[in-house]
C-alpha cells in the first residue's frame, strides 16, 4: 500500500529542503517531490497546510503522564487550602482504594506552605498521595504512610515531637509511589500509558523516550509497557532506570538508564550542589556513591550499552563527568572513539560550569534538555531563584552555549513535570531567560527532531523526510517554521511509523 500526501508544503528538514507532496511506502518514506505526483493507491489531500517531520520527545514517563491526565490538574492552586480542597473533591467520587494525584507546584503559591497531615487526612481517609510536580516530594496521608510501609524510613520528615508532618522525600518517596503503582492492575497501567501516547499524537509528537523507574513504579510498569508497546499511537523508545545490566540484555535493549537519578531536583532541595541552597539547609543529595558509579559505567560501557543518567545540580553532574573520564582513561585511541560513538547521555544537566560543559563536549556525551523547565522556573524571581539565588539561577539552562561547544543535544518535556507538547518546548528556546542562550525557530526544531533523534541513535531513521526514513510527520494548518508564535499550534493530522494515528 503506497500513499500519496499533497500539501501546500512539505518541509523536510533535508535536501531538498521543501515539497509539496510525500510518497509513503508502508511505514517508510519513499519519495518527496513537486510538480505532477506519481501513482498511488491511496491519496490524503491536505490543502493548505505544511507537513512537518515528527517530533521525538526526549524524555517522557507515560505512566505517570497517563495519571496526571487523569487527575484534577493543580494550575489553579495557589494555597495548601486550595490543593486540599481541590484534592478532597477529587477523592470524594466513592471510590475505595489509594489515590494518587500529580502535579502541585508550591513555589507557584501566594504562600508556600505545604498541608499538613492532618489536612490531608480530612480530605480522604483512603490512602492519599498527593506528587509535587518533579516527582521528587509526595504529600501522604496516615492511612498511605501506614498501608505502604514506609513510616521509618529514610524520607519520611516528622515535627520536633516525632510525628510524620506527611512531608515525604528521598527513599521513602519512591518506596511510597512504588507502593501505589504496583496496586494497579496491568489493565490501568495500559490504559495510562496508552492515554499518554494518545496525548502525544495529538501534539505532532512521533517518537518518546520512555523513562521508566522501577525504584519508583516498580518493574511490571515497563514490563507492561514492553507487552503493548507496538500497539501504541507512537514509536516508543525505552530506557530503564536501573544498574541491572543482564535486566537489560534479557529484552535485547542496547542502552541503559535513562532516568537513574544520581540527584533529585532543585523544587525539591535534592539535586547535589558544590555550595548550600539559599532558601534551605544543606547542598542536597547524591544518591549513589562515585566508586559504585564507576563501577556501573564501565561495565556496562563494556557489555555495549549506551548509559543515561539524572544529573541536575553541578555537584551531580562533576560526579557524573569524574566517573566516565575515570572510565574514558582506561581506553586506548581506538576505544575512545568506539566510546564517543555509544553516545552516553545525561539527562537534564541543567546546573553545569563551563568547564563541565568542556568537559562533557571532550568525552562525546550527549544531553537531554527539558526547555519547558526553564520557561516554568527560570524567570526572574521563579523557583531557581529563590532555590539558588540570582548568580547562579541566571547561569542553568546553558543551550546556546552546548550547542556551539559542539555537545549533541536534544529535547524532551519529563512529563508529567511539564507538558507533553513540543511546541511549549519550542517556544522556551525561543524566549530562553537568558538572551544569550536562546535559538532560532530552525534551531529549536531541529532539537526536537534531529536532536532527540541522534540521543537514541535514531538519526538514519527519523528526523527528516528523505527516501527510507521512518513516515513520522505531522500536517499543521500553520507552518511551523513561519508562524509568529508556536505556542498552541496542533496537527490537523499525525502519522506514525506509516499509520495515521490521530486526525482533528
Amino acid at each position: 500500500m503506497r500513499t500519496l500526501y499533497r500539501a501546500a508544503r512539505v518541509e523536510t528538514l533535508a535536501h531538498p529542503t521543501a515539497g509539496e507532496w510525500l510518497l509513503v511506502d508502508e511505514r517508510h518514506v519513499e519519495r518527496v517531490g513537486t510538480g505532477e505526483p506519481p501513482a498511488a493507491d491511496r491519496v490524503v489531500d491536505l490543502p493548505g497546510t505544511t507537513i512537518f517531520p515528527g517530533f521525538i520527545d526526549s524524555h517522557v514517563h507515560l505512566t505517570g503522564t497517563g495519571i496526571d491526565q487523569s487527575g484534577p490538574g493543580f494550575d489553579e492552586c495557589r494555597s495548601a487550602e486550595a490543593l486540599v480542597a481541590t484534592v478532597a473533591r477529587s477523592a470524594d467520587t466513592g471510590r475505595s482504594g489509594a489515590a494518587l494525584f500529580h502535579g502541585f507546584d508550591e513555589t507557584a503559591w501566594d504562600r508556600p506552605r505545604l498541608p499538613s497531615i492532618d489536612e490531608l487526612d480530612r480530605a480522604s481517609q483512603e490512602p492519599l498521595i498527593v506528587v509535587r510536580a518533579d516527582g521528587h516530594i509526595s504529600l501522604a496521608n496516615a492511612a498511605a504512610l501506614r498501608e505502604a510501609g514506609v513510616l521509618g524510613m529514610r524520607g519520611v520528615e516528622t515535627d520536633q515531637a516525632g510525628q510524620p508532618t506527611g512531608v515525604v522525600r528521598q527513599e521513602a518517596n519512591w518506596a511510597l509511589q512504588r507502593w501505589f503503582h504496583e496496586s494497579l492492575s496491568d489493565r490501568d497501567v495500559q490504559e495510562y500509558q496508552l492515554r499518554a501516547a494518545a496525548l502525544a499524537a495529538s501534539r505532532g509528537i512521533t517518537c518518546v523516550h520512555e523513562m521508566a523507574i522501577p525504584n519508583s513504579r516498580g518493574p511490571r510498569d515497563f514490563e507492561v509497557l514492553m507487552s503493548h508497546r507496538d500497539r501504541l499511537p507512537v514509536d516508543t523508545v525505552p530506557y530503564v532506570a536501573s544498574m541491572d545490566i543482564p535486566l537489560v540484555m534479557d529484552f535485547a535493549l542496547p542502552r541503559i538508564g535513562g532516568d537513574l537519578s544520581l540527584d533529585g531536583s532543585l523544587g525539591a532541595r535534592t539535586a547535589f550542589l558544590s555550595r548550600p541552597y539559599v532558601d534551605g539547609e544543606g547542598t542536597g543529595v547524591a544518591y549513589l556513591p562515585s566508586e559504585d558509579l564507576v563501577e556501573f559505567f564501565h561495565n556496562a560501557h563494556l557489555a555495549g550499552l549506551q548509559v543515561a543518567v539524572h544529573a541536575i545540580g553541578d555537584a551531580a553532574i562533576e560526579q557524573c563527568l569524574a566517573a566516565w573520564e575515570r572510565v574514558y582513561s582506561t581506553l586506548d585511541s581506538r576505544n575512545r572513539r568506539h566510546f564517543r560513538a555509544r553516545r552516553h547521555r545525561v539527562e537534564h544537566f541543567e546546573l553545569p560550569s563551563p568547564d563541565h560543559v568542556e568537559r562533557a563536549a571532550a568525552l562525546g556525551l550527549t544531553i537531554s534538555v527539558q526547555p519547558a523547565f526553564d520557561a516554568t522556573w527560570g524567570h526572574p524571581g521563579g523557583m531557581y531563584e529563590l532555590r539558588l539565588g540570582e548568580d547562579r539561577a541566571n547561569g542553568m539552562n546553558p543551550f546556546r552555549t552546548l550547542m556551539l561547544r559542539g555537545v549533541v543535544m536534544g529535547a524532551g518535556s519529563d512529563s508529567p513535570v511539564t507538558a507533553l507538547d513540543p511546541m511549549e518546548g519550542i517556544a522556551a528556546l525561543e524566549a530562553h531567560h537568558d538572551p544569550g542562550e536562546r535559538l532560532s525557530r530552525e534551531e529549536a526544531l531541529r532539537l526536537f527532531t534531529q536532536g532527540s533523534a541522534a540521543l537514541a541513535h535514531l538519526d538514519d531513521k527519523k528526523g527528516r523526510l528523505e527516501p527510507g526514513y521512518h513516515a513520522d510527520f505531522a500536517a499543521y494548518e500553520e507552518d511551523p517554521t513561519t508562524a509568529p508564535s508556536v505556542r498552541g499550534l496542533r496537527p490537523v493530522l499525525t502519522v506514525s511509523m506509516g499509520r495515521e494515528v490521530y486526525a482533528r
